[in-house]
Formats: structure tokens, C-alpha cells, sequence
């Protein structure tokens, strides 16, 4: 593995707005083509049908040996460059942001019984389990008292703040092990789709599971450096107290926000790397740091525009669940309406459940997807991982490969 920081290919996808068939202009000459500085054939080739000469001349250079400065196989940019090749879901060059999301779309349509598979038995497991927290766990939240003294009121937002707390811990707990699970799953799916390779949900969940454990300490560790960091912003105006205390505390809370951001980002690419190199929990962070380096930005912007996309795609789809959910439990939306705080029954949790399993299914997938192409791109971008994977997916020119071998595996 080439690991040199910094590597990009010199080269550039040609403009949108290309026309292969536009007519290009040609040196005048007389029009009987004896012109003695004539060197033009009078039967010219088709246009945009130019191609290098077959036969290897002086300084001939093969496929699998790409020159300095002019792009490698598969890229595009230079004279004479073929497209990209793509032999599975991304065109093998560095990508675009509508080439990450394209991807990853174009993943859940390849391998739409395996991914479905694995989103629908992970969130109808987790979904039930969140249900069964929801009503018999969690207590019902207390009825707000309009004529309520000030003190009564405090008690009542403090009684309200534990309820919620209560039900948001196993809440959490319940996502963290269908997302660890998904993760895995998904992050070989993608990974093999790249290739243009099959892969069995069976096939996958032997690949993930010796990675089960060290994804849990990257996903539980993750966390706890987000909660060390805002506990060092916010102890010390907690423990001064009075209006400096105050200022301080709001101060350091904005910057352990700020830290914490720039981290998660950074630290972003972990996943993939840890599962797809089979690194530890530090190397594959450090990993991610060192691929994610001078441009934190960009990825950033892509992670951003997936958030936004899937909490859009789930609203779409939780919002009408939740509706039929209060119309179907009778006194819900009448409750709603007169601002009672509603108490679900199993009617209410069972529609709404089905959405979030909908909704998860759907929106799980993307984001794997995009995290994972965005791995693959940045390594491109800095390794020429294109090449190995050219040459994995058996394209001619690339050189042989080992069978079965996935250069995404280190």
C-alpha cells in the first residue's frame, strides 16, 4: 500500500458540455491537395474518432506502467486517455459528490436482497426491542399543571428531563448495536460492489463478524473522547460559579462543540478503513486522520449532504406513519390538540415502528454507502488505489491479480 500523503491524479474529467460530434477545424489547403506544404490525406478519419497508432514506437510506454503527470489507466485527463473504468458502481478516478450519493444508490439497486436482507432484519429486531423499552420501561411523562407554582413547574421540567432521559438511554443502546451490525454488513456490500462483484448476505456476515469487536470499541470510543472533551469545557465555569462561571462555561461549551466537530470528521473514515485493512481501533482513527488531512472540508460537505438527504427521505416517510399512528389511536390527535401529553398505546407504537423499520431501510444503506465511496475516493485521490482496483476487477491492461483478491483489504 502506498501510504505518501497527497497523491492526486493530474488530470481532469473532460466538460460536461463536450460534443464528440462537433466538427474540428483543419489546416487550409488548396482545394485540388497538391499543395507542396500539404501533409493532409484526402481520406481523413471520422471526427472524434482520433486515435495513437497500435504499433508500439520509440518510448512506448505499456498500460500497466501509467506516465508521470498524464494520468494512469482508467483516469481520465491527457491526450489520449480512454474514459474511466467501471466495472462496478463507480467509475474507477477520483469521484464527484453526485458520483459518492450515485453510488451508493446505485449499491442498494445491485444488491437490494442482500442490503434489504440485512436493514430490515436489523431494524425490525431493533425496532421491536425500542418498542417493548418505550411501553414498559419508560414512564409516562408527567401532565403539565398550568396553575402550577414557579417551584412546582421546575419540579415538573426536571420530572419531564429524567422521563426523557430514561427512555433515551436504551433508546441509544438499541441504535448503537443495529447500526454496529449494519455497518459491518454494508460496509462489505459496498466494498465488493466497487468490483462489480456478487456477495451473499451470508458471504458478508463471515467476512464482518471477526470485525464485530473492534468496530464496538471504535463506536464506543468515539463517544466517550466527545464526552472527556466537553466535560474539560464545561467543569471549570461549573466550578466557579456566578456570572464569570456562567460566561466561562457557555465559552467552553462552543469550544468543546468546535473540537469535538473537527474530530468527528477527521475521524469519519475510521469505519471502513478498520473493517476493510484489518486494523485496530488507534490505527484505523489514525488512518482516517491521515486520509481525511487537507480535505476536512470536502468531506465534511459530503457527510453534510447525506445527513441532510436521509433525514429529508425519513421524514417523508415517518411523518404519514405518524399521523395514521395518532388517528388510529383514537384520542391521539384529540389529545394532541388540546395539548394533554397523549399516552401511546400498542396501536400507536406498532404504525409508527413500521416507518422507522421503512425509513431505516432505506436510509442505512445511503449512508454506508457514501462513507464508504468516500473512503475508496480519498484513497484514490492520495494512493492510486484505482489502479489496484482495476487490476482486482481483472481489466485488461492492469496487469494480472490475485484471484479473489480486494486491494480495499490490506
Amino acid at each position: 500500500m502506498n501510504d505518501s500523503p497527497g497523491w492526486a491524479s493530474p488530470g481532469s474529467a473532460p466538460s460536461d458540455g463536450h460534443d464528440d460530434n462537433a466538427s474540428v477545424p483543419r489546416p487550409s489547403e488548396p482545394a485540388d491537395g497538391s499543395g507542396a506544404g500539404s501533409k493532409w490525406s484526402k481520406e481523413q478519419p471520422p471526427v472524434g474518432q482520433w486515435s495513437p497508432s497500435t504499433a508500439p514506437g520509440p518510448g512506448h510506454v505499456p498500460p500497466s506502467a501509467p506516465v508521470p503527470g498524464w494520468g494512469g489507466p482508467g483516469r481520465q485527463g491527457g491526450w489520449g486517455q480512454p474514459p474511466a473504468a467501471k466495472p462496478g458502481v463507480i467509475p474507477l478516478r477520483p469521484l464527484g459528490v453526485g458520483e459518492i450519493l450515485d453510488g451508493a444508490v446505485s449499491t442498494l439497486r445491485a444488491h437490494w436482497r442482500t442490503i434489504l436482507g440485512v436493514t430490515i432484519t436489523v431494524s425490525v429486531i431493533t425496532q421491536f426491542c425500542d418498542i417493548l423499552v418505550q411501553r414498559y420501561l419508560v414512564p409516562a411523562p408527567p401532565q403539565a399543571n398550568p396553575d402550577a407554582s414557579p417551584a412546582e413547574a421546575l419540579d415538573d421540567a426536571v420530572e419531564s428531563l429524567q422521563t426523557s432521559l430514561i427512555g433515551l438511554g436504551p433508546t441509544l443502546l438499541i441504535a448503537l448495536v443495529g447500526t454496529l451490525v449494519t455497518t459491518a454488513l454494508l460496509t462489505i456490500v459496498v466494498s465488493r460492489s466497487v468490483l462489480g462483484r456478487p456477495v451473499t448476505l451470508g458471504e458478508a456476515w463471515a467476512e464482518a463478524r471477526p470485525r464485530l469487536p473492534q468496530l464496538l470499541g471504535l463506536t464506543l470510543l468515539l463517544p466517550m473522547i466527545s464526552a472527556g472533551i466537553m466535560a474539560v469545557g464545561l467543569i471549570p465555569g461549573a466550578l466557579i460559579g456566578g456570572a464569570a462561571g456562567a460566561a466561562l462555561i457557555g465559552l467552553g461549551g462552543i469550544a468543546a462543540v468546535c473540537v469535538v466537530f473537527w474530530l468527528m470528521i477527521r475521524f469519519s473514515l475510521a469505519s471502513p478503513a478498520l473493517m476493510l485493512e484489518r486494523q485496530g481501533v488507534v490505527a484505523a482513527m489514525r488512518r482516517s486522520a491521515k486520509l481525511v488531512q487537507g480535505a476536512w472540508w470536502r468531506v465534511f460537505g459530503v457527510l453534510a449532504l447525506t445527513l441532510l438527504l436521509t433525514l429529508l427521505v425519513s421524514m417523508i416517510i415517518a411523518i404519514p406513519f405518524t399521523f395514521a399512528a395518532f388517528a388510529a389511536e383514537g384520542e391521539g390527535l384529540s389529545g394532541l390538540m388540546s395539548g394533554k401529553a397523549p399516552e401511546f398505546g400498542w396501536t400507536f407504537l406498532i404504525i409508527s415502528g413500521i416507518g422507522a423499520v421503512i425509513a431505516s431501510s432505506i436510509t442505512y444503506p445511503i449512508q454506508s454507502g457514501v462513507t464508504v465511496l468516500l473512503y475508496v475516493d480519498q484513497r484514490i485521490r492520495r494512493e492510486a488505489l484505482d489502479l489496484e482496483l482495476a487490476r482486482s476487477a481483472g481489466l485488461p491492461g492492469y496487469g494480472p491479480a490475485s484471484p479473489g483478491h480486494d486491494p480495499t483489504r490490506s
